[in-house]
């Protein structure tokens, strides 16, 4: 019983620092990377669909990104897709086949500015870390009577331990971001 509680505890974690992880991804650092366009929604047909499944992305240069629609009548909903999400600041140019996005040179403002945009992501992670914690914090403390009060006390050593490591797992991810947005 013991064990469930923290065996999905520990899945939950995992599946928060890994969601942290492709979050942080998507803030630029400088280069044009395909995975700052996964959050992009297109408006295909009346429906939100992601920019991957109506178009390829490929990177050419550092800076610049290539989008080329499977449909090409989705082209200029898809430059305004761009054009509209936050944070991007990018400019795309539409040749009538393909849309190439330049992404700009960032400004140490911009850069700090995006350092407290992870820095609120992380944190975002660890509550939700801390969240599970409390949630089988909970379900080992309704176990009470089933199983003995040492037996829940080692599981709540475990939990604890488990709960440290996913949270010194995001700060490392997080560190890792701030030094990589920092670079000049």
């Amino acid at each position: 019983m013991i064990s469930d509680v923290l065996a999905e505890a520990k899945e939950k974690m995992h599946s928060a620092v890994d969601y942290a992880k492709n979050d942080f991804a998507t803030v630029r650092t400088g280069r044009a990377n395909p995975a700052l366009f996964e959050k992009i929604m297109v408006e295909y047909y009346g429906t939100p669909t992601p920019l991957q499944q109506l178009a390829s992305l490929q990177n050419p240069e550092a800076r610049t990104l290539l989008i080329t629609p499977y449909d090409k009548t989705a082209l200029k909903e898809i430059e305004k897709a761009i054009v509209n999400f936050p944070n991007l600041g990018a400019n795309p140019s539409n040749d009538g086949e393909i849309i190439r996005v330049t992404m700009p040179e960032l400004t140490e403002e911009r850069r700090k500015e995006y350092v407290k945009i992870v820095r609120t992501k992380g944190e975002d992670a660890k509550i939700a870390i801390r969240n599970v914690r409390r949630k089988a914090k909970d379900d080992l403390d309704a176990l009470n009577g089933e199983v003995s009060e040492d037996d829940i006390a080692r599981g709540e050593k475990e939990l604890d331990a488990l709960t440290k490591a996913n949270v010194d797992a995001v700060d490392d991810a997080l560190k890792r971001k701030e030094a990589e947005l920092l670079e000049v």
